[in-house]
């Protein structure tokens, strides 16, 4: 993951880009892998860790009735954490992740369940759910920290 962060960063640094993340069951993976580069500071301008409701909508700006509506684990909410970020960051760029890293599922949602949102200054921000199956609590988070640096790679193409 090293080689896709230096890459990132790199790219956002040409671009004059900064970005911050949203993170879920990755608890500050991607950050982490990011500021593990000498440098990030150029680009990196915070990770939001929110792991609980309560934090998705202090932090945030989540709402509640989506939560309610929807439950943390989907693309609804993955879009308001990643547009939410945007807003408090003041970034060009931001990548939400929130799943069920497991072990075990939740009550109406599978192990390995993770979904993903990308928002950007001026365009319409994306989602996606990857379904990692029961691979283990420890592979859904590298797994998911590898996606949403893959995710902010491609905003570069």
């Amino acid at each position: 993951m090293r080689g896709l962060a230096t890459q990132i960063l790199a790219a956002y640094h040409a671009r004059g880009w900064t970005l911050a993340t949203a993170e879920s069951c990755t608890g500050g993976m991607v950050i982490a892998a990011l500021t593990d580069i000498a440098g990030s500071s150029d680009v990196v301008e915070r990770g939001f860790v929110t792991y609980s409701n309560s934090a998705k909508m202090d932090m945030l700006g989540v709402k509640e009735e989506t939560l309610a509506a929807f439950g943390a684990v989907s693309e609804q909410v993955a879009k308001e954490m990643a547009q939410g970020a945007l807003e408090h960051a003041g970034v060009d760029i931001t990548v939400s992740i929130t799943g069920i890293a497991g072990p075990g599922p939740s009550e109406h949602k599978p192990e390995g369940r993770v979904c993903f949102a990308l928002a950007q200054i001026g365009k319409t921000p994306s989602c996606q759910t990857i379904e990692f199956g029961a691979i283990g609590r420890a592979n859904v988070r590298l797994k998911s920290t590898e996606v949403a640096l893959n995710l902010l790679l491609s905003a570069t193409d």
